[in-house]
């Protein structure tokens, strides 16, 4: 599923943002701190921010996150003007202060126009996405972002706390891929699922990395699989085995279990608590089989570690068959149970 396709499935600018944040490339976390601002101004129903505003939010968000993981891959080499560098040493003095020095400020202020805010709404494949939420204006200290009707829309909508809970969510899931001694487990292994605790955890460390849903929700534009209505926050959620885990003890009975793991990722999907018990063991209908498919190719257009997560379950799961498509492999599915 390519980002014409995903956002076909619901052609709003709640997609393109999620087309941005969830699809986009990540060779770094810039864009995370960026959307997490423009959330934030957004919300305030903001048309005019000052760069300075913006990036002292933006700069904030980023020492923070930075306390945690490193945030480029360590292999890479960083100049003394470089923003991150600049945020690694100023990181003690704004943590402590509750706001950017002036130094990470201005650095902010300098990279953000030419970098990351260049970027933001590119997918790969120099394509662009549908919709956009700002723009830059004026010059010099006089420079403003210039934040669009949709973004404030979306900032203040219902779903606003759900959108931000993916944005960490996929910012949590980029950060460890870049963490020392785990990135490379995480690219090459992918995640696992600790779905006693909804949680997906690295495999090297067993550390919680977040949550089921707030990973892979967005994916799903934000709909439970079962009854493809929106999950708002309020809402009690579940996570869901779209092929009943039941399966895979009831043929113990006659026989081994050759399917493929059903407590695995691509076989879990966020849904209404209520649907969840309504639908109980039963199999899943055609309509739950074609969100799963176009949920998992979705997350296949994402970038590391969920990506080669779900390709290792495309390529392995099945013993001795390599299914080209998720269709044809949750088909395969469907006819060994």
């Amino acid at each position: 599923m390519n980002g014409r396709e995903f956002y076909a499935r619901d052609a709003s600018a709640r997609a393109s943002w999620r087309l941005a944040v969830l699809m986009g490339a990540n060779s770094r976390t810039y864009k995370f701190a960026l959307g997490e601002a423009l959330l934030e101004f957004g919300r305030r129903d903001q048309e005019d921010v000052p760069l300075a505003d913006l990036a002292a939010s933006y700069s904030l968000a980023m020492v923070h996150h930075l306390a945690r993981d490193p945030e480029a891959p360590q292999a890479a080499e960083l100049g003394e003007k470089d923003f991150l560098t600049v945020a690694a040493q100023e990181s003690a003095a704004t943590l402590a202060a509750g706001r950017p020095t002036e130094r990470l400020l201005a650095a902010a202020e300098r990279s953000m126009p030419a970098m990351v805010m260049q970027k933001f709404h590119n997918l790969r494949g120099d394509t662009a996405v549908p919709d956009t939420f700002y723009e830059l204006a004026g010059a010099g200290r006089r420079r403003v972002v210039r934040l669009t009707p949709a973004l404030r829309r979306l900032a203040q909508s219902e779903q606003a706390a759900v959108l931000k809970a993916e944005l960490g969510a996929r910012w949590n899931i980029v950060e460890s891929s870049f963490a020392a001694g785990v990135g490379r487990s995480l690219i090459e292994q992918g995640v696992a699922v600790d779905r006693a605790a909804l949680k997906i955890i690295d495999k090297h460390r067993r550390r919680p990395v977040t949550g089921i849903i707030e990973a892979t929700v967005g994916f799903q534009h934000g709909r439970c699989l079962i009854c493809d209505e929106v999950l708002s926050p309020g809402d009690a959620a579940a996570v869901d085995h779209v092929f009943p885990f039941s399966l895979m003890h009831r043929f113990r009975s006659v026989g081994s279990w050759h399917g493929p793991d059903l407590d695995a990722l691509w076989n879990l999907a966020p849904a209404h608590a209520a649907c969840n018990g309504s639908k109980s063991d039963r199999q899943p209908t055609p309509a739950e089989l074609d969100r799963l498919a176009a949920r998992n190719a979705a997350i296949m257009q994402s970038p590391h570690p969920l990506r080669r997560t779900l390709q290792l379950s495309l390529e392995n799961a099945l013993p001795g068959r390599r299914m080209p498509s998720w269709p044809e492999f949750l088909e395969a599915v469907r006819m060994a149970v």
